[in-house]
């Protein structure tokens, strides 16, 4: 089969497309003929081997995983012999990081606790596009409690993978929202039902006097107590991305401890893959209430072009490989 391999930390040119063995599946797995992928900052970050942290994961001097890619999309070719909620011919969908990614291929054998079925009205490249960045902007929205209808929300970072199906969510429950990014992203967020937009260059949200009941943040950096000033008595600030020196360690240890004292809540995310979430996700899909936002396409073979794509920062929404045109 053919699947994009990387070999060593780096940037995007050293993808190479090669021929390798397909996989064999275990009991509990399904082999899964990919149809699309997608890129997420997990992508991004275990092809450069930074921060440095990211290699206590993906391997200290080269890379554990030699395939990319978390988010697919396909059809189940073959099932292992304790398969119980799959057939051959399924269509289905979902974040394999626990797997250990190979994304970026034909085939993949992952699983079945990881996967669900694909809606039909979904096409694979938007079902690509949705496994980790709806489910992160779900459960995001869900930390340690639930955004209200009629709550101000802040979303930092919002015109990438999570920022749209957290937009469009939090928009059908009647929340307000106020998005931070790039004035290149506002017509697209605005679209989506943004409330008020605010270009990171131009403004510290942190600093401009108003407070919100919850914030979410893609790529939080700055210091707990920025956070704290922009939040309203009982308001949540939710860190699913960014900072991976002192501040996720505040996150992680210090702020957790605070807040059993303190009405502000403040912490990292965890992140959960389970089916549940997966088939939540569908449904809103069904209901028109999210649309996954996808840029651009590239095919497997362009997948260095669609790496360096995501480097320069200005994509609006997700960016999917095809596998399967």
């Amino acid at each position: 089969m053919k699947a994009i391999v990387y070999t060593a930390y780096g940037t995007p040119d050293n993808f190479q497309l090669k021929e390798v063995d397909k996989p064999a599946i275990k009991e509990k797995e399904v082999l899964v003929k990919i149809y699309a992928s997608s890129i997420n900052s997990w992508d991004w970050d275990l092809l450069r081997g930074k921060p440095f942290l990211v290699r206590l994961i993906g391997g200290l001097l080269k890379p554990k995983n030699k395939i990319l890619g978390a988010d697919i999309a396909g059809v189940i070719e073959a099932v292992g012999n304790s398969v119980t909620d799959f057939k051959c011919g399924d269509e289905v969908f979902g974040d394999i990081a626990d797997a250990g990614f190979g994304g970026y291929a034909e085939y993949v054998a992952v699983p079945e606790r990881l996967l669900a079925k694909k809606s039909s009205k979904m096409s694979f490249e938007q079902a690509a596009a949705l496994p980790q960045a709806g489910l992160l902007a779900l459960q995001g929205l869900r930390y340690i409690k639930p955004l209200q209808p009629g709550q101000h929300l802040l979303i930092n970072g919002a015109g990438g993978g999570v920022g749209p199906i957290a937009l469009q969510y939090a928009k059908s429950i009647g929340a307000h929202i106020t998005c931070v990014d790039k004035k290149g992203k506002f017509e697209m967020l605005r679209s989506l039902g943004a409330d008020e937009l605010i270009d990171y260059r131009d403004a510290d949200y942190t600093r401009t006097g108003k407070q919100y009941d919850y914030i979410l943040d893609v790529i939080a950096h700055k210091r707990a107590a920025d956070y704290k000033r922009a939040l309203k008595p009982g308001g949540v600030f939710a860190m699913i991305g960014g900072s991976m020196s002192g501040l996720l360690f505040q996150m992680m240890i210090v702020q957790p401890l605070l807040s059993i004292f303190r009405k502000k809540k403040l912490g990292i995310m965890g992140y959960r893959v389970r089916r549940e979430g997966l088939n939540e996700l569908s449904l809103l899909f069904e209901k028109n209430k999210i649309t996954p936002v996808i840029d651009k396409v590239f095919p497997l073979e362009e997948t260095a072009g669609a790496f360096r794509y995501f480097g320069e920062g200005n994509f609006k929404g997700k960016i999917v490989i095809s596998i399967v045109r």
